[in-house]
């Protein structure tokens, strides 16, 4: 019978999950299992390395800010997608006589289970086109009847007024009065019928719908807000929407939950297509982590959008510079 150690030690490494420990200066002290399909390294690889040493840049940070954070105390839950596999990921403090000496990494794939939550999402994505369809219905409602109508209503007040003025001035000025209050109810009724249909966009052009967005979020939030558009650029009607709910729910995302000072709004045009990009100075987040990150309604929205234009949509995050959301047409994202 072998001993406890080299029961563990076998256990370890034959085990299906990847395990490692991590020593205090974030460098892979044990690794057990094949880290290969996660990590794009050997277990050979990775042994007395920092992940800075053997991973890509982007890589590197977000791996090194979660053994920090285990480091310090926390335990992360993740979920890694790597090419088509995803991978269940936990990061945990180890303790050795009441102090932490250690981090612990485990990993396991779960890309048979990851199939339900698939057909979720996609349950979810069918819900917000059927929210599309319906908002569209109330836009069309608003511009085409009560627009009409209020505006109707208004030539008529304006005759009322013209046959009154002789009669009774007082009266006149009341119905100048009423007059005024329709031409600030019919601008209301124009801004819910903009914002509620995405075909707006299609209808009036990206950069007057981002001017709108702009002053709509400018009203609310205490920072700065920065708008920067290609004066150039020319998109296809249905790409231009896309684009806008990107940017729209990227800046929703900014507004609510980063609690930053600053944001910045960026459409590009390249030799190979466009690029956009919502920017914020708050405080990051791990996109894979399952506990504080992100992964809500809105994160849906983009990835939909994303998919209905054909857009390649990626979100890097990091706890000293913010957050950015980025979408391209295929050809600018492999730039």
């Amino acid at each position: 019978m072998q001993d406890a150690g080299t029961l563990a030690e076998i256990f370890l490494q034959q085990s299906p999950a990847c395990q490692w420990i991590v020593a205090t200066d974030g460098a892979f002290a044990r690794v057990y299992g094949d880290p290969l399909a996660l990590l794009g390294r050997t277990a050979a690889d990775l042994v007395g390395r920092l992940p800075g040493d053997v991973l890509a840049a982007d890589e590197a940070t977000a791996w090194r800010e979660r053994f920090a954070r285990a480091l310090g105390g926390e335990m992360l839950l993740l979920r890694e997608r790597r090419a088509k596999g995803t991978w269940y990921v936990t990061i945990f403090p180890l303790r050795i006589d009441g102090e932490i000496r250690l981090a612990g990494g485990s990993a396991r794939e779960i890309t048979p289970w990851a199939a339900a939550e698939q057909e979720l999402r996609h349950t979810v994505l069918g819900a917000l086109k059927a929210q599309e369809f319906e908002r569209a219905m109330i836009s069309r409602f608003l511009h085409d009847t009560m627009g009409q109508n209020l505006t109707a209503l208004g030539l008529q007040l304006d005759l009322i007024r013209m046959d009154m003025e002789s009669i009774s001035p007082d009266t006149c000025q009341r119905i100048g009065d009423i007059q005024k209050l329709l031409e600030e109810m019919m601008e209301s009724v124009r801004e819910y019928s903009y914002e509620l249909n995405p075909s707006m966009v299609e209808r009036s052009g990206l950069r007057p719908a981002l001017d709108r967005l702009a002053g709509r979020i400018r009203a609310r939030f205490p920072g700065t807000l920065r708008l920067n558009v290609d004066p150039s650029l020319k998109l296809d009607p249905k790409l231009a929407s896309a684009l806008y709910q990107i940017l729209q729910e990227g800046v929703e995302n900014a507004v609510q939950h980063s609690g930053c000072s600053a944001i910045e709004i960026a459409v590009k045009s390249t030799r190979t297509g466009t690029v956009v990009e919502v920017r914020d100075n708050g405080r990051g987040f791990d996109p894979a982590d399952l506990v504080s990150g992100r992964r809500g309604l809105g994160l849906l929205s983009m990835e939909h959008y994303a998919a209905q234009a054909g857009l390649d949509l990626a979100i890097t995050s990091t706890r000293e510079t913010g957050t950015t959301v980025r979408a391209a047409t295929p050809e600018s994202a492999e730039r």
